[in-house]
């Protein structure tokens, strides 16, 4: 457990002179502090910083940098592995040693440039359903969260000369969605909620690629669920292209996350409660863990 968390706002200029930290030690306890800064020297605001005991490989303390990219903490002595990480660039780690009673001055560390993953090559991907997985999480009324799935799905990737003219379809047969609860997927199903005979898909379908840095790209499109189409952002982490499956099929992998508001939908939450109806809350986590195989090297234009 860490001892407590210690930051202190200072001029960029403190640095240079090499300040003392000063800092208000517990007893039996040391401190380490670290000054992050990006590619071009300058102060690294809210990257996230890690410390893992090596010993238990538990989390001693885990924040962000403060606006002048400075994080301090007091930790028990021991060993400790460091790992700090900031959209569009490479997490740099490190191990360091905890002294008790010693405060050494902030280390400088830099955050290089992600190394940008080799683009699939152009063509048409489809899903490979059983490597791909479109999950989701609901808060429940109450402080449980409903873990499910659809089970039912095809979806491919259109990958254009220009990435950010690519395009990602996906239709999900409703009724195939699974909560490892007969009685609340039933009740998913029903006109009280995904109303399947009405609207037996839910359809994403893309606009277009937007790069974020690194291996990391925002799809923009359309979700159409329930009978409403909404604009909504997937922040997706292009994973790799490789060589792999029977018959050596040429794949690649992504991670797509998104945060869904139910009454977006008209699946409208407070008429539910009224009616005595708790299924799950108001927003949805959803993830699609996506693998796909080359089918065809032709880009078709979609239709306008």
């Amino acid at each position: 457990m860490p001892l407590g968390l210690l930051r202190r706002l200072r001029p960029r200029t403190a640095s240079a002179a090499g300040p003392d930290l000063s800092l208000p030690l517990p007893a039996g306890a040391g401190a380490f502090g670290c000054e992050v800064v990006d590619p071009t020297g300058q102060p690294m605001a809210g990257a996230e910083v890690t410390v893992t005991a090596l010993d238990s490989h538990r989390v001693a303390t885990h924040g962000t940098t403060d606006p002048y990219g400075f994080f301090m903490a007091a930790l028990p002595p021991g060993s400790y592995g460091l790992r700090i990480a900031a959209e569009g660039l490479s997490p740099a780690r490190e191990t360091i040693e905890i002294a008790a009673g010693v405060a050494p001055p902030p280390a400088h560390i830099t955050l290089d440039p992600a190394r940008q993953l080799e683009l699939p090559p152009t063509g048409t991907w489809l899903f490979d359903p059983p490597h791909t997985a479109i999950r989701f999480i609901a808060k429940h009324v109450g402080m449980a969260h409903v873990h499910g799935r659809f089970t039912r799905f095809d979806g491919g990737i259109r990958v254009a000369p220009n990435m950010g003219d690519s395009q990602v379809s996906v239709r999900i047969d409703a009724s195939s969605i699974s909560t490892g609860n007969k009685t609340r997927d039933n009740h998913l199903r029903s006109a009280d909620f995904l109303d399947v005979e009405h609207y037996p898909y839910i359809d994403f379908v893309s606009s277009r690629f937007i790069y974020r840095g690194g291996s990391k790209w925002t799809l923009q499109g359309t979700l159409t669920m329930h009978g409403t189409s909404r604009s909504v952002g997937l922040d997706t982490t292009y994973l790799g292209t490789v060589n792999g499956g029977y018959e050596q099929e040429l794949r690649c992998a992504a991670l797509a996350k998104a945060e869904l508001h139910r009454e977006d939908f008209t699946l409208n939450y407070r008429s539910m409660l009224a009616r005595g109806i708790a299924v799950v809350g108001p927003t949805i986590q959803l993830e699609l863990d996506i693998q796909a195989m080359y089918h065809t090297s032709d880009t078709p234009t979609p239709p306008e």
